[in-house]
């Protein structure tokens, strides 16, 4: 199973715990005797594929050192309506701080995750890679990222600085594809980097003058239609790794899949999932 950025997911609860106000729970500081035991079960409401045990697992720890979580559902199994996934034990006031987060970022996580196994079980057979785009939840990359990757797809790039994408704005910025490309492979050897090019075209003129150019590691072609889409690919024939882009739905991908791009840039990955419904249910210990 892949893995969490340890620190990244530190700060994340530090910061959704400042945000909730858990050191000032009055209700529960009202209502709770301190020195409560609680036990609950996580458990589902929807079908789907479930995303975010190991996150709600730092939650409980973090709140309480001394809680015992009970997994019973991993992250990437496909659960179905009323499944369990985790009992956890510990104290019932920091139960009370964790719950909400937890089921917020579980429920999020858990949509994109089965979103990504959906597009997945689209273009199963076929030489195909999805990937997820930058249009992520500020902040929630580093988990948005791993529940798609969770779900069964992947990612390009984590951000601006690890990998050159020249788009259309970087283009007209530099008067013209042979210049952007020469600027950005002038300041690599100045930088003494070593990352992949990617730029993106948006009709078969621009790929050609790619083509002619050369000096990058791969294209995208951007909103290019099926039979467009077919042709550039037949055109491309191997020279670079090719991706589509553009309008990509659980209704086309395969259509898309099929004309023989090596990759997909899948932008509903994190912009149109929907949410994995969940709930605590607890019993005092």
């Amino acid at each position: 199973m892949y893995s969490i950025d340890q620190k990244l997911l530190k700060s994340f609860i530090e910061n959704a715990l400042h945000e909730d106000g858990y050191e000032a729970d009055h209700t529960s500081l009202a209502s709770i005797p301190a020195e409560s035991i609680s036990r609950a079960k996580l458990y589902t409401k929807d079908d789907g594929v479930i995303a975010g045990v190991a996150v709600a697992e730092a939650i409980f720890n973090y709140v309480d050192a001394g809680a015992v979580i009970e997994v019973v559902k991993n992250d990437g199994d496909e659960v179905s309506y009323r499944d369990t996934i985790l009992y956890a034990e510990c104290n019932t006031r920091a139960f009370m701080k964790a719950q909400r987060i937890i089921l917020n970022i579980m429920k999020h996580l858990s949509g994109i995750a089965t979103l990504s196994s959906r597009f997945a079980f689209e273009v199963e057979g076929l030489p195909v890679r999805l990937l997820a785009t930058r249009k992520t939840t500020p902040l929630l990359r580093f988990l948005e990222y791993w529940a798609l990757r969770v779900g069964g797809c992947d990612y390009l790039r984590t951000g601006l600085d690890d990998g050159i994408v020249i788009t259309d704005n970087h283009i007209h910025a530099s008067s013209s594809i042979a210049e952007a490309i020469d600027h950005v492979n002038q300041y690599l050897k100045e930088q003494k980097l070593n990352l992949d090019i990617t730029i993106e075209v948006a009709n078969l003129v621009e790929l050609q003058q790619v083509l002619d150019h050369g000096g990058v590691s791969r294209i995208v072609l951007d909103h290019f239609e099926l039979p467009i889409l077919s042709e550039a690919v037949a055109h491309v024939n191997g020279r670079f790794e090719v991706g589509a882009s553009g309008g990509v739905t659980l209704k086309n991908v395969r259509n898309i899949a099929e004309t023989g791009v090596d990759f997909i840039s899948v932008a509903a990955l994190t912009q149109i999932m929907g949410t994995l419904d969940l709930s605590f249910k607890i019993s005092k210990h």
